[in-house]
């Protein structure tokens, strides 16, 4: 078995480098995902029955739970976007710190 030697660069669709990735759309996804399964639960509930305060109350309980199982998916891309993106941030404040100590390793 051959050992790899070094990191792993993941490979984007033309062969080159993949890019870090993008935190916005899977923020805004994910955001509106959540405002979406609240939106839908409440409406169910008030539905049912629900006056308009205990269908917000209960819409907004019931959802955190549900967006959680549901939208899995978007939060665990946006978790990855964000560490990448902390990781790279981490980085360059290194190596902007080496340079301002005068160190050219």
């Amino acid at each position: 078995m051959a050992e790899q030697v070094g990191p792993v660069v993941p490979v984007g669709p033309t062969g080159e480098p993949a890019g870090p990735p993008k935190v916005l759309p899977w923020l805004v996804l994910h955001t509106v995902g959540r405002l979406a399964v609240f939106a839908l639960l409440t409406v169910v509930l008030w539905a049912a029955g629900l006056d308009f305060w205990s269908g917000l109350l209960f819409g907004l309980v019931l959802s955190m739970p549900l967006a959680y199982v549901l939208l899995r998916r978007s939060r665990e891309r946006l978790s990855e976007a964000l560490v990448v993106r902390s990781e790279q941030r981490r980085r360059e404040k290194e190596q902007l710190r080496s340079r301002l100590s005068g160190d050219q390793g």
